[in-house]
Order: C-alpha cells, then structure tokens, then sequence
C-alpha cells in the first residue's frame, strides 16, 4: 500500500526562511514523485501549494493559526481531525512538534539540536519550550526524519533515540532558483547594494549567535589590514538577536563598508552569491546547511567551519575555517590573495552541488512514511 501523506505546512513563514524551503522544495518533489499527498497550510499558502503539487489535496487551516501560540493549540485538536477528513496514513510534522493523540502513525523532521547544544545562544524561554517539544516528539513520533548524519549521532547522543527509528534525508536544492549567474545578474546586484563593481564578501542568514557574526565581521576587519580597496562586507537576512552585533559593528574601522540590505528576493540569489569573492558562513553548528549548499549550486566560493553537518554537505569543494576571529581573518585573506583558488573552489562547488536533490530527498521521505506506517 502507497500511504497517504498530511504535510503539516501551518508553521510556514512569509519569507520562506529555510523550513519554507525545505518544506516547499519536499513538497514538490513528492508531488512529481506521485506520492498520495495532502498538505495543511495557512490560508495565505493555500494557492501556493496547489500550484506547486495540484493532485494533492490542499486544506486551509483557520486564519487564527498564523499566530504562533494559536497554531500549537490547534495541532493537537485540529491538525488529527484534518487527517481523518482527507484518509491520511501517516501525518508528517516537519517542525518538531507533534500533536499527542494523533490517531494514526507520525513522522517528525527535527533539524537540528541547537538548542540543546548550545542552549545559551537561544531566548530561554524559546529554549525551554523547544527541548520539551523536541524531547516529546522524538519519543512520541513512529519515526524521526534528520537532514544529516551529524544531526542523528547528536539525537542518539543527547536524547538517547533508538537510531533504528532515524531516517537520514538530505535536503535539495532548486537548481533553476540556485544557478551559475550570467553578469549582467551579477551586475543588478552589485548595483543594487550600491557596490557597482566593488569587491565584497557575502553572508546570508539569520543574525543570531549561531551564525557567529560578530567573530566574522572581526575576522574581515583583520583579513582587509593594508589592502588597497578592500572589498565590503554584506550582511544579508532576516534580523535576530546576537547582542555582541552591535559591539563588532561599532568597531569597523571608517574606510570599511558594511551593507546589511536585509531580505534578499530568490531571483538575486545568484548574482548576490556568485558576484561575491566568497560566501562566508562560518556558523558554529547546522542541522544541514542549506544556505552552504544554494551558495554552492551559484557556483561560488564557499567559506564556512568543519562542525556538524556542514562537511557532509561542502566536502572537498569548499574552504574551512575555525569560528575563532583569528581563524576567520587568516581562511578570508588566503581567498582573497588567490584568485586561483576561489576559481577551483567555485567549480567544483557547483558539481558537488548536483548530488543534493529534492527529488533524491522525496525519496528519502517515502521510504521514511513507508517504515511509519508498517510498524
């Protein structure tokens, strides 16, 4: 029997950070897989699933769901009924939570276990409620679905998982999105972010601890000493909450520029990534890494650390760098003295990039619903 799948997309933000993309990207796949698929969704997505997966059967969820707090409440009660209603088999909840009596066989995608690593980079109380729906979940669900190695041996390790209930599935990435830029994309963005030609570095992220800004700002302050026309550095992405920001900021020397032009739309991603003379993200930690890995199909030059996820996801294909500013400042000058390097890099980033795709991660999935329903 091919189950039927209930997506549960009502976490989904506006920007589709990365769960949107993970979610809209699984979703798609699974649609040209011809999976049995329903997806429950906030109102403002409804067309936007039916467009992406139109023999799926796609249900608004109450407009009250777009708070946070009111959509928790009604994934205990709501979310099972809805399942009842369409004949799911199985209810996938891609954001840690579950609803406790679901009355038929869960999957649960846990991304991560920041918070549970590094629980001091988070809000406490954020922290405190995460843990608790992580713990549930993961003891709860029928399987656990992981987007890395890394990220399984950390569950196991810290929560004590069965890893015979673990699945590992890799995200995609959306290669006619996340493409080789042409230069005429390269120059929009350069001119967009009032750069026209000059050389920068780029990020793109949330500006939170993890993403260990402050020790990269420091770091290409240090790169740049005694360069003539040093390049930017752009600082792009939602806000957050690192309160060390404001400090490294202050701290720029005058002749330096930092651009922070906020949410950049997809279609400048190319140009933005591959117009840098690298992408520097050099977190502490990831679930996956998908930024690394966009950045990686626009055929850039990719800097970021060897924790977690991130070698599984750059192997040999990108530059590394401990998160320490001196680490920072001595992997960024290297790249920019040579151009040869970061011409090799590029490449065979974007090759690497072509063994990540949405359609092998559906895949994944299917096999992971397939288990749920069978045990």
């Amino acid at each position: 029997m091919v189950p039927r799948v209930l997506i549960d997309a009502t976490a989904i933000a506006a920007d589709r950070g990365a769960l949107g993309r993970y979610v809209d990207g699984l979703i798609g796949a699974l649609h040209r897989a011809d999976a049995d698929l329903a997806v429950v969704c906030q109102r403002s997505d409804e067309e936007r699933y039916g467009q992406l997966a139109p023999k799926a059967r796609v249900v608004a969820g109450p407009t009250s769901i777009a708070h946070r707090q009111a959509r928790l409440a009604w994934e205990q009660t709501g979310l099972p009924l809805v399942a009842q209603q369409v004949g799911a088999h199985v209810i996938h909840a891609p954001y840690y939570s579950i609803p406790l009596r679901p009355g038929l066989p869960t999957v649960v995608t846990v991304h991560d276990m920041a918070y549970f690593t590094d629980p001091e980079e988070h809000n406490p109380v954020k922290t405190t409620f995460i843990r608790s729906a992580t713990r549930t979940a993961v003891r709860r669900a029928t399987r656990v679905i992981v987007p890395s190695k890394a990220t399984r041996d950390d569950l196991v390790r810290l929560l004590g998982a069965d890893p015979t209930r673990i699945d590992v599935a890799y995200h995609g990435v959306d290669h006619t999105i996340f493409h080789p830029p042409t230069e005429e994309e390269r120059r929009r963005v350069s001119d967009r972010l009032g750069l026209h030609g000059r050389t920068y570095i780029a990020f793109l992220g949330a500006l939170e601890p993890r993403k260990n800004v402050p020790n990269l700002i420091r770091g290409w302050v240090r790169a740049t000493e005694g360069l003539e026309g040093p390049p930017a550095l752009i600082l792009a992405g939602s806000g957050g909450w690192d309160d060390e920001l404001d400090a490294a900021l202050a701290d720029v020397p005058a002749h330096l520029r930092v651009i922070r032009p906020g949410y950049l739309p997809w279609p400048s991603l190319p140009g933005f990534f591959a117009g840098s003379l690298a992408v520097a993200l050099p977190s502490r930690g990831e679930g996956f890494g998908l930024p690394v890995l966009e950045a990686m199909a626009c055929g850039a030059t990719v800097l970021t650390t060897h924790r977690a996820s991130l070698p599984e996801v750059g192997g040999e294909a990108v530059a590394y760098t401990e998160p320490g500013i001196e680490d920072i400042a001595t992997a960024l000058r290297a790249l920019i003295d040579d151009p040869e390097r970061r011409r090799r890099l590029a490449e065979a980033a974007h090759v690497r990039s072509r063994e990540f795709t949405w359609a092998a991660s559906a895949e994944a999935h299917l096999a992971a619903y397939q288990r749920a329903v069978e045990q």
